[in-house]
């Protein structure tokens, strides 16, 4: 499994390369902004039709991680929908496979901004939850400690030899974690932005998904 190893509050995480957050002693797997049917939501709205494949895309991703770690409790760390709207919309086909995904485990469903309120699926639905020693909410909060947020959809752009490459990202402190996205068909804010320069501490590290995980000072727009 590619993953890279940190501690939050005590607690041992594993960011994996796929951008979901495994915590081997309570074996918990953490997801955030899946953005299921973001497809259907944009093609509702008389947007551009993409093809409809993101929701089997990300289940399939999440599948993957399930069997991988056997996790006994999973956390979807809110915008697990595009709208309630698409939570509404999914096919049986894809309800049923969340149901399959979900026995004999805990589920809980944290509200996002994209899926405030609970949707008609099985699992907790929840604002937030904390489990000691840390916090499970969407948005970070200022001076949260032993928090894992999602929301802001990180990434960072590092120089290589031939590029700049931009990959889905981990934002991590002594503080806090903010979870890349998850979701097949979601964008990203490179962590440069003010927002998450501003939650961050200076020692903060950005680790890089993909298929050898890589952890690097976060980038930061340096002013002169």
């Amino acid at each position: 499994m590619n993953l890279h190893e940190f501690s939050l509050a005590g607690a041992t995480l594993k960011a994996l390369g796929s951008g979901a957050l495994w915590w081997p002693d309570q074996a918990l797997l953490c997801v955030s902004d899946l953005h299921l049917g973001k497809s259907e939501r944009i093609a509702r709205r008389g947007g551009a039709a993409l093809p409809p494949y993101e929701t089997r895309d990300t289940l399939s991703r999440l599948a993957s991680d399930l069997a991988q770690t056997e996790a006994k409790t999973v956390i979807c760390l809110g915008d697990s929908f595009d709208d309630l709207g698409a939570a509404m919309a999914l096919p049986e086909e894809e309800r049923l496979w969340i149901a399959r995904l979900q026995a004999g485990r805990r589920w809980v469903w944290i509200e996002g901004n994209h899926d405030p309120g609970p949707v008609d699926l099985d699992g907790e639905h929840l604002v937030e939850l904390f489990l000691a020693p840390l916090t499970f909410r969407h948005i970070a909060e200022d001076g949260a400690d032993g928090e894992i947020s999602g929301h802001y959809h990180p990434k960072a752009d590092i120089p290589t030899r031939a590029r700049m490459i931009s990959r889905p990202a981990f934002l991590v402190d002594q503080s806090r974690v903010i979870l890349p996205s998850y979701g097949t068909y979601t964008g990203g804010l490179r962590c440069t932005s003010d927002i998450l320069a501003r939650l961050m501490r200076e020692d903060a590290l950005a680790i890089l998904t993909g298929p050898a995980p890589k952890a690097v000072p976060m980038p930061r727009l340096r002013h002169v």
